[in-house]
């Protein structure tokens, strides 16, 4: 007889097998995430429409787009990218993301073409955010959480600093994040991040 052992379930475990409601909850929760990035599209879509003129066409044309997941690290997650601009090496995206248990964030990613067109004004313009950024400086520009092995603070760099790693990556990389707690400051926090990225860029 197969050994069954390491599959019995803990005294908790049993307690949240029994119980639906936390499922129930959960889903209710991600329902609420899900409406507020609606939410969050409608006004950027709004800024964008009124930046239209000076950012790339591809930009103002795209089109917001929600993806749900259950396992970013093992945790469920929400992403809202919008505008979203992904065309081989040549991106321009800013990308809000829910991830349970952790943080809202919005971020900034740009490489190719983009990275080129508006790199130097971010690096002229960065200090101008007041919201705290973070820089990416992994190798990869496909991750999300906030580790040291992924993202430092632009306020612990120098200028000097800052500016090599711009240059020398191939991408350009910056995220803001917000405590789940207070839920209710978070729809703002994220609005007005939106519009002090696209306000960086604009010449």
């Amino acid at each position: 007889m197969r050994n069954f052992s390491k599959l019995m379930l803990s005294d908790e475990e049993q307690q949240l097998v029994n119980n639906p409601g936390w499922i129930l909850t959960k889903r209710i929760i991600i329902n609420k995430v899900d409406q507020i990035l609606g939410l969050l599209s409608e006004s950027q879509k709004q800024i964008i429409e009124h930046e239209k003129d000076w950012l790339p066409p591809a930009v103002v044309q795209s089109t917001p787009k929600i993806a749900k997941g259950e396992n970013y690290l093992q945790l469920p997650y929400l992403l809202l990218d919008y505008p979203r601009c992904f065309n081989g090496e040549h991106i321009f995206a800013v990308r809000t993301m829910f991830w349970w248990g952790n943080f809202f964030s919005i971020t900034l990613q740009l490489s190719g073409a983009f990275k080129e067109k508006f790199e130097k004004k971010i690096m002229a313009d960065i200090r101008s955010v007041k919201q705290e950024l973070y820089i990416c400086i992994h190798q990869s520009q496909w991750h999300h959480h906030f580790g040291g092995d992924n993202y430092v603070p632009v306020k612990q760099l120098s200028v000097q600093a800052f500016n090599e790693i711009v240059l020398m990556k191939p991408f350009i990389k910056l995220a803001m994040k917000f405590p789940l707690h207070p839920w209710h400051d978070v729809p703002v926090l994220l609005d007005h991040s939106f519009n002090e990225i696209i306000a960086m860029l604009k010449d």
